[in-house]
């Protein structure tokens, strides 16, 4: 029987684990941590993840969507909380188009479980990593719980261990001329859980993502089924005059969200007394190449980890997995085929969808509020509304389609820029009246039908 290994059952390694089991190969997952499903996981215990369309189509080419639909909540667009405790609603895409808000825990728990449904899975849990030989296909392990040594072979190994991937340290690091950067943002993150009303009812508007937009940070909520928000407020660590090192008892969180957030903190007014409950966490950005080497490859965060500004992480290492997987029937499973090919088609989008996260995080905490940005997305969306088979917003390419990562970021910048020079050349204000809008479109598409 044909043998693989995966090292790390987050999200990636355990998805990875259900397209090979559909290849016929008998699995062994190695874990670092001890399983996560004998142990109560709080709605708010890590970033809650937005689940669009690349994820959907990885998941239902292997037959689970629909088990993972059940436990996620759509969010059609996003409620911008003024400082003014005003709102702001801007839907995502066209009716009916919607992002899935669903926990980390949660679908990390469902997939482990199917994974396991194959009898030819298995996970070893308290196993990690501590060297790999890529050109035998050796991982070597020790147990976190009795300190014992072990050793598997395989024919091929994936390494799905996350960001700071023991597997890529030990093995890919060592390699002459393996580019690798590591590069943090200023701004850290801390995780704050808006309970449920008493009754269970939801205290902000379920199925639409909220941002309280700050201008040099932000704060966000997606919702869980229990009624409750995971809340993460992102946020420079110093040098601001918002910032977290400046947080130091409960007085200064208090005064901080009174301040900031007057509608957050009329609905979470004991929201000091939870500030501790999650640490305060860094964000960093990892690029990496190659990502294969013999009989070892990297997948998800061990290959491109990025920030999660425009919820693309979960959904670029599901999208591995469907590359992957098609290169392999292409190539017939020659493997050193298959990791050529995966590697050059998507480094380049590994690093574009770095780039779209970064961007996107200045969209959130700054330019949503703008109301020069806000008539940009006015006009986009009139344009998409108009030609829809002809125009598509970058929101739209990136969340609701599988155009490749790069595409979708090289013309959504061109995109922004040609919609500015048309606002600005006709003299667009956001009391321009609708009719006059679509005339300048209509004009603007007989000059260029591939605007």
């Amino acid at each position: 029987m044909k043998e693989a290994t995966i090292i790390g059952s987050g999200l990636v390694g355990s998805l990875w684990a259900i397209y090979l089991a559909k290849a016929g190969y008998k699995v062994e997952i190695f874990e670092r941590r001890p399983d996560m499903r004998l142990t109560k996981m709080s709605a708010g215990k890590s970033i809650n993840l937005a689940t669009s369309y690349r994820g959907w189509k990885a998941l239902d080419e292997v037959g689970i969507g629909d088990e993972i639909r059940k436990i996620a909540i759509p969010m059609h667009g996003r409620t911008i909380h003024n400082l003014d405790s005003t709102l702001a609603y801007q839907p995502y895409g066209t009716e009916g188009q919607a992002i899935y808000s669903v926990s980390r825990g949660e679908i990390n728990a469902k997939l482990m479980s199917i994974a396991e449904e194959n009898l030819a899975t298995k996970i070893h849990f308290n196993e990690e990593c501590i060297n790999v030989d890529y050109d035998k296909g050796i991982a070597y392990f020790k147990n976190t719980q009795t300190g014992e040594l072990s050793e598997h072979q395989s024919e091929v190994v994936f390494a799905t261990d996350g960001a700071f991937s023991a597997a890529r340290y030990s093995a890919m690091q060592k390699l002459d001329r393996f580019s690798y950067s590591q590069n943090y943002i200023p701004d850290g993150y801390k995780e704050i859980l808006l309970p449920a009303n008493a009754d269970g009812s939801y205290k902000l508007e379920k199925q639409t993502l909220h941002i309280w937009p700050r201008g040099r940070f932000m704060l966000i909520a997606l919702p869980n089924f229990d009624g409750s928000f995971t809340c993460t407020l992102f946020m420079p660590f110093e040098g601001h005059e918002f910032c977290f090192n400046d947080l130091k008892t409960k007085a200064d969180v208090t005064s901080f969200f009174k301040i900031v957030f007057p509608d957050f903190y009329n609905l979470m007014p004991n929201v000091a007394d939870s500030w501790d409950l999650h640490p305060l966490s860094s964000l960093a950005i990892i690029r990496c190449f190659p990502w294969t080497h013999n009989k070892l490859a990297l997948m998800g965060d061990a290959a491109h980890a990025t920030v999660p500004f425009f919820g693309q992480g979960m959904n670029c290492g599901f999208e591995d997995c469907s590359v992957l997987f098609s290169l392999m029937q292409k190539h017939n499973e020659d493997w050193p085929a298959v990791f050529k090919a995966y590697e050059i088609a998507r480094k380049p989008n590994g690093d574009a969808v770095q780039d779209l996260s970064l961007q996107n995080y200045l969209v959130m905490r700054d330019k949503v509020s703008d109301p020069a940005y806000q008539l940009q997305q006015k006009i986009e969306r009139r344009i998409s509304e108009i030609y829809p088979n002809h125009y598509f917003p970058l929101y739209s390419m990136v969340s609701f389609s599988d155009i490749e990562y790069k595409v979708a970021l090289d013309k959504g910048n061109l995109q922004s820029e040609m919609i500015n020079d048309v606002i600005m050349n006709n003299h667009i204000t956001s009391d321009t009246p609708q009719e006059q809008i679509d005339t300048i479109i209509h004009h603007l598409f007989d000059q260029n039908p591939v605007f």
